[in-house]
């Protein structure tokens, strides 16, 4: 097997947990074949770390451009889904403790974005593949003492954008798992088993969504406020693509009517399944032409606590691509 093909799943990793985008990784790994199929093979010594270097410093130049573009994205945006739980998606590799799917999390890669490229490329270096500083520093180009600095500033700035979110929105409960323990300085395998760590109760989780969806699919809005946290916030990324609120959506009494209405104006034909994605469960909206949503939903205390609805279809062809591979959506959460 070819050394590129060997090592495709790390380098996709680090490509999709740079960007957010499962469909700019690709564009990041097709680039960096090119540069695999040019070099001088004989001149290299570590293929795997070359390979990994060439990425994360296309993956940085390509972050550093699509900061301009989010500037003008139009209403909220939120990373592109990845399906997994099943064999067929090992787009991200097997995440079987908590560590590897807190890193690639919908929560983490939100936080993520309020870091500088250099700063998210030494964090999820180090913290999701567990490179040494050194190893870090070669990657990106930078002595072992900066690197050190960036993984360090990245740890700080990730703990602080968590904290100033949960004391405007103090049950958005999304990231707080994530990011609990971030400051710590050890490496998410240690921190996994560490002390109040959340792991999600999927009987749980599914059976508060089936309710939550009942009580909205009946227009039942004291039913609904009652499953839905005083301070929920619902966010949706239509990407100016399709109709969705362009603003966060705050309380509980406002994102139930919200949710009832957008059920009554556009829910015809549209059925909800259960699936994985991003390590954790979702709700995935399908219609007549393929998938038109998947939600994350995330819950505390027998209530919904936040809503991150990925809506653009251009941030689903990935996960399209995926369910063509299975033949459909059913059973996507067995």
């Amino acid at each position: 097997m070819d050394e590129f093909e060997r090592v495709r799943g790390r380098l996709f990793g680090i490509a999709y947990r740079m960007t957010g985008a499962a469909s700019e990784a690709e564009e990041v790994l097709q680039d960096a074949w090119v540069r695999w199929a040019e070099v001088d093979r004989g001149a290299v010594r570590d293929p795997g770390a070359y390979l990994a270097r060439v990425v994360t410093n296309l993956s940085i130049k390509r972050l550093t451009s699509a900061r301009a573009r989010r500037e003008v994205y139009v209403g909220e945006w939120l990373p592109e889904p990845v399906l997994t739980g099943r064999v067929e998606f090992d787009a991200l590799g097997p995440l079987e403790i908590v560590a590897e799917r807190e890193s690639v999390s919908f929560a983490l890669l939100v936080l993520l974005e309020r870091l500088t490229p250099a700063e998210r490329a030494a964090y999820v270096l180090r913290e999701a593949f567990e490179y040494g500083h050194r190893e870090v520093a070669e990657l990106i180009g930078t002595s072992e003492a900066n690197a050190r600095q960036l993984v360090s500033r990245a740890r700080k700035r990730l703990t602080a954008e968590h904290l100033e979110g949960v004391a405007g929105q103090s049950s958005e409960q999304a990231g707080q798992a994530v990011v609990r323990g971030l400051g710590e300085g050890r490496r998410p395998a240690e921190r996994a088993g560490g002390a109040g760590r959340r792991v999600v109760d999927r009987v749980r989780w599914r059976k508060l969504v089936e309710g939550f969806l009942a009580a909205a699919r009946l227009g039942e809005v004291e039913r609904l406020e009652e499953l839905l946290a005083a301070d929920v916030v619902s966010r949706a990324d239509g990407g100016g693509k399709v109709i969705a609120a362009r603003n966060p959506v705050f309380g509980r009494e406002r994102v139930a009517r919200y949710l009832i209405g957008v059920l009554e104006r556009f829910g015809a034909g549209i059925e909800p399944y259960f699936a994985e994605a991003n390590g954790e469960p979702v709700l995935v909206a399908a219609g007549a032409d393929g998938v038109v949503a998947i939600c994350f939903i995330s819950i505390e205390d027998e209530q919904i606590t936040g809503l991150r609805l990925a809506m653009n279809p251009d941030k689903l062809t990935f996960a399209a691509a995926q369910l063509s591979q299975i033949g459909g959506l059913p059973d996507l959460s067995s």
